[in-house]
């Protein structure tokens, strides 16, 4: 697996057990407050389902911790996966900057050879964030985060959209390349497009049904924030927070899915009901 996209962690939302700084909004922020948003819910659905406060996260793909030492300032034990040297560094680091060292661990590795560095069925909770566009197999991909979770627990999976590629090359001018993502099996725009694969709701799905768990929710991923002109953003008197109220409110909206930058997908075991 090449190195994949990382996400930034986005702003989090106050957790009873583990109160932490908020970190600036930025555009950054703006583009995954919706994913912060789902996967703390769903880790506050397994804490009051386990009755454990401290949950074991996998982040594969991890990188420097973007989600990872967020998740750790929750109160989680969280073992990030990558096989970039550097960014298992730099993850060490913001890892003792955020106060959080002795709960994020970093090992070297990929997912196609995951359970070399990691045990079968040892967590509560799987990301897999930017990495089935990388991975050689994403069906391996998924059903390895899988197989890593417990009897109950959530897999997180993020990957690019095919939507707001094609969409986003049209509005720059690029219409024979937004056909082109149309018409390619893998999405891709043309030679220079620096991502190999994207995927549409329904391929993502599939991968996740296929792999054994049910869908618990699908959401698009910065539908506008990189539409949006910067300067709009940043000079407007209240347009981050407008930006991001309406990002969430398009989000869940399925019409939505189709035009978004990236796919966010939480899958469930079927024990996993949060009850």
């Amino acid at each position: 697996m090449s190195d994949p996209m990382r996400p930034p962690a986005s702003q989090p939302r106050p957790h009873p057990a583990a109160p932490r700084s908020e970190p600036s909004r930025s555009r950054s922020a703006l583009r995954t407050a919706v994913v912060w948003d789902v996967l703390q819910d769903a880790l506050d659905r397994r804490v009051k389902a386990t009755g454990r406060q401290t949950l074991d996260v996998l982040d594969t793909g991890g990188g420097s911790g973007n989600f990872a030492v967020p998740v750790a300032g929750l109160g989680h034990r969280v073992t990030v996966v990558d096989p970039s040297p550097n960014a298992l560094f730099a993850l060490e680091r913001r890892a003792a900057e955020a106060d959080v060292a002795d709960r994020v661990r970093g090992v070297q590795g990929d997912a196609g050879g995951l359970f070399d560095v990691v045990e079968r069925g040892g967590y509560d909770a799987v990301l897999c964030h930017g990495v089935l566009e990388y991975v050689d197999d994403p069906a391996e991909g998924v059903r390895n985060a899988v197989a890593a979770l417990r009897e109950d627990g959530v897999l997180s999976l993020l990957a690019a959209g095919l939507g707001g590629a094609v969409l986003a090359r049209a509005l720059a001018g690029h219409f024979t390349e937004a056909r082109q993502a149309l018409a390619d099996p893998d999405g891709r725009w043309g030679t220079g497009d620096p991502v190999p694969r994207r995927f549409t709701a329904e391929q993502l799905t599939g991968l996740v049904e296929a792999a054994g768990l049910r869908i618990g929710a699908v959401h698009g991923v910065r539908v506008f924030a990189d539409l949006v002109p910067g300067v709009l953003v940043d000079t407007e008197p209240g347009a981050m927070d407008a930006l991001l109220k309406l990002e969430a409110a398009a989000a869940e909206l399925a019409a939505f899915h189709s035009v978004a930058t990236q796919l966010h997908v939480l899958g469930e075991t079927r024990g996993a009901d949060g009850a």
